[in-house]
């Protein structure tokens, strides 16, 4: 039996002839935010994701933010270790640093299996199965007994945690409006961000006389708490919402609106057999019961070529905004997180400082500074974005909140710079925890601001992108971090962390003027090419938003 929706949406806005360029016009009597219409536009159906409250959204972003948290803070925490597992199972200190670097580079390759995964039979199995992977790996990490056995089990809950970073995004662009995005995926990037702060809590115990062991039972325990809240509030968000994509002459008619209006009434029960209805003749199905929310399996998707959406997440190496992002995590995780990871362990215990081994991972409270500066930065992208489209007669355009990038730009080369100085002359140990915020808060917004301006900018796909994103950052920061520690110290300070590190972090921050002065130029020649061909044929729907 059909019921009436707990919110009726209206809205006119719309994808203009490119991708990435929106008209956020509203009418009157259409609800606004920024003064802008809603955008995606969502459908009458009650289960539809845009549809559901604030405090059922805000538990999803929660789960997503633990996770991503717990994920990345598995995987670096460990860093501390290095040395004490250099002793324990006798092998030198880069061998025994392949235990954060090889899962590093695992928790990529997860992206590429899980993904495609969670695409065909739902994001909330693959997610609540995933954590069921991490959580067995983390306890068997507890209690290895060999180099080999500890990196098997790191193996395995790297992989299965590989897929906390795709997910945030992918529900973000599922249950969030197009003026909230900047905002949301902020939270998540203070989960990923607060994960490098994971020696920190390792280098607690180490101090309290406490084994290796305990950093896992911990997790651990914190794993099986995050499944269970998991199970209870992430709901499945997998939808099939219909956007059209229309030139801008006739973005406003009557007949473009209905067109739209009636391919917006698919319900996500027929996601992936059913063609768009007429509204008039649907009957809209009841909001799900809290029993039917908590089933741990969704519809499967039979359309979804999973071994093709693998090979096809490649071509968005392409795609210029996708492989920015590529480059900003890749740079900002393999130079400046393992880094100062790897560097400031190593310095702060050897002379003149002196500090036990037990402090060595205290770096990490100017790595938790610098992101809690940033964090009443939030809105900050979204509102610069809302700003420029109110001046730009309510047409939004990706690039909108590049703006915000600019002084961050700056700042973090100047931390590593600090960095780098500080440990060829050995400054004051709280040099090294100034640079680290300022590289910290810097990256914090191109974590951020790149990755909100590339799910902005092409919107086909956003699965088979993603995969590429978690899979090519992790590709250049295990490329760059694997011997990150041997080339320091056979080259010096300043000619690696200054001369080589801050410059390439340069030169990639400032591609940011590229895409304030000619993204919108890029995006049309990208819109005429062969690949944006390719990615419209296999274009899901319910992804193109």
């Amino acid at each position: 039996m059909a019921t009436k929706v707990a919110h009726d949406f209206h809205s006119h806005a719309h994808e203009e002839g490119v991708a990435g360029t929106v008209n956020l016009k509203a009418r009157e009597g259409e609800e606004t935010h920024y003064g802008q219409a809603l955008y995606p536009v969502p459908s009458a159906d009650p289960n539809d994701p845009l549809q559901w409250g604030s405090f059922k959204k805000g538990m999803i972003l929660l789960c997503c933010c633990l996770y991503s948290f717990l994920g990345n803070s598995t995987l670096i925490g460990p860093s501390v270790y290095i040395g004490l597992w250099s002793g324990e199972f006798g092998v030198d200190p880069n061998t025994a640093a392949g235990l954060v670097n090889y899962p590093n580079l695992v928790f990529g390759l997860g992206s590429l299996f899980l993904v495609p995964l969670y695409r065909k039979i739902g994001r909330r199995p693959v997610m609540l199965g995933s954590m069921i992977f991490y959580t067995v790996g983390v306890i068997a990490a507890s209690q290895a007994t060999t180099f080999s056995g500890l990196m098997a089990a790191r193996v395995v809950h790297a992989f299965g945690s590989g897929v906390c970073e795709a997910l945030p995004v992918q529900l973000v662009n599922d249950i969030f409006f197009l003026h909230e995005r900047g905002k949301k995926l902020g939270w998540y990037t203070i989960g990923l961000c607060l994960g490098a702060t994971g020696p920190l809590f390792s280098g607690f115990m180490l101090a309290g006389g406490y084994s290796w062991r305990l950093f896992f039972y911990v997790e651990f325990a914190f794993a099986g708490a995050l499944l269970i809240l998991a199970f209870f509030f992430v709901e499945e968000t997998k939808y099939n919402r219909v956007v059209v994509i229309v030139p801008s002459p006739v973005a406003n008619t009557t007949e473009t609106r209905l067109d739209q209006e009636k391919a917006e009434a698919t319900t996500d029960e027929h996601a992936s057999s059913e063609s768009p209805r007429d509204v008039s003749a649907v009957s809209l199905p009841p909001r799900k019961t809290f029993a039917q929310q908590l089933k741990p399996w969704s519809t499967v998707d039979h359309d979804s070529e999973f071994f093709m959406m693998m090979a096809r997440a490649f071509t968005y190496l392409l795609v210029p905004s996708t492989f920015w992002v590529i480059t900003t995590y890749g740079i900002y995780i393999g130079l400046c997180g393992f880094a100062f990871n790897f560097v400031f362990p190593l310095k702060i215990v050897a002379p003149p400082y002196n500090w036990p081994q037990t402090n060595s991972g205290l770096n990490s409270i100017a790595s938790i500074i610098g992101f809690a500066l940033a964090v009443p930065l939030l809105p900050a992208s979204d509102q610069l974005a809302a700003y420029l489209t109110k001046r730009n007669n309510g047409i939004r355009e990706s690039e909108m909140r590049l703006g915000i990038l600019l002084i961050p730009a700056l700042v973090a080369p100047a931390g590593q710079t600090l960095f780098g100085v500080a440990a060829a002359q050995d400054l004051h140990w709280m040099t090294y925890f100034v640079a680290i915020a300022m590289t910290q808060w810097a990256g914090y917004f191109y974590f951020t601001v790149t990755l909100a301006y590339a799910v902005d900018s092409y919107t086909a796909n956003l699965s088979e992108m993603l995969i590429m994103m978690n899979l090519g950052k992790q590709l250049i920061s295990f490329g760059l971090s694997v011997e990150v520690l041997d080339w320091i110290l056979e080259n010096g300070y300043v000619k690696v962390i200054i001369g080589a590190f801050m410059t390439v972090m340069l030169v990639n921050n400032l591609v940011v003027i590229i895409f304030m002065v000619w993204g919108k130029r890029i995006r049309v020649a990208v819109s005429k090419t062969w690949l944006a061909r390719l990615h419209a044929r296999t274009a899901v729907r319910g992804e193109m938003h």
